[in-house]
């Protein structure tokens, strides 16, 4: 299961995640972000890993689709949210930022 929360301040919204990032969860995932897109204007979007605790290859192609798409700050503060927010992060070949 995973929970998804929005913070949404005056110069940047939040999307804390908690829980498992896998499947239906990540489609979700990529359903909330898609609806939040338009509304952020101008406004940063930070990515708050630090309640995830499993991400599967749907979950990291969520992940990076939404980093590559907005350039999103990552939270992490432990080694397992930094090893997802590495993944996130990475490039993947042939995707280079072409769809921003």
């Amino acid at each position: 299961m995973l929970k998804i929360s929005i913070q949404d301040e005056a110069n940047a919204a939040t999307l804390k995640l908690e829980g498992k990032v896998i499947g239906p969860w990540a489609t979700e995932l990529d359903r909330v972000w898609s609806d939040l897109r338009p509304s952020l204007g101008m406004k940063k979007l930070c990515l708050d890993l630090c309640g995830v605790t499993f991400v599967d290859k749907a979950g990291t192609r969520t992940l990076q689709k939404i980093f590559r798409r907005t350039g999103a700050e990552i939270l992490a503060d432990t080694p397992l949210a930094r090893y997802f927010a590495a993944e996130a992060m990475r490039t993947i070949p042939g995707n280079e930022r072409k769809d921003r």
